[in-house]
């Protein structure tokens, strides 16, 4: 009896062991996700740690049933799903090297070139046509190149 209870138990460690371990490797580079979407700045990021802390709360709340899914794309899901619903709170920006665009050009941007999902997957991700992705993701960039000035500095500074 006692080896049919410790089973269980075993299973449940090493899968709390298995999560703590993703979380370990993941943490920062989403964090770094979130902090890029919430428009912070890497030393002041509450908002994104909140989100970073839901997002990777879902992962853990499904981390029995994972079985070929890759934890990573699902909590990166999930935080981009959670920011897109709440983007109205990070509408202005914070500091972050990308408070210049809207919270949708911030998370069509983070999510192409930082973390390099294909075009198909944010539209599918964001319920958008491919071509609205596209639009959002070329707006986007021109208004980062038009708030950069010559050698990547911020319009309107001199180099001293």
């Amino acid at each position: 009896m006692a080896e049919q209870r410790n089973g269980p138990r075993a299973e449940r460690a090493h899968r709390a062991r298995e999560f703590d371990a993703f979380v370990a490797g993941a943490a920062g580079r989403l964090l770094h996700t979130a902090t890029l979407l919430t428009a912070e700045t890497r030393t002041r990021n509450p908002h994104a740690q909140a989100l970073l802390t839901a997002a990777l709360a879902h992962t853990y709340a499904v981390w029995q049933r994972l079985r070929d899914e890759d934890p990573y794309d699902l909590t990166r899901r999930e935080l981009a799903a959670r920011f897109a619903r709440t983007a109205w709170r990070h509408h202005g920006g914070r500091g972050g090297v990308l408070s210049a665009l809207h919270p949708q050009e911030r998370l069509v941007v983070v999510l192409r070139l930082y973390e390099g999902v294909a075009e198909e997957q944010v539209a599918a991700l964001l319920g958008l046509p491919e071509t609205r992705v596209r639009a959002v993701h070329a707006r986007a960039v021109a208004t980062l190149r038009a708030t950069r000035g010559p050698a990547g500095k911020p319009a309107g500074r001199t180099a001293a």
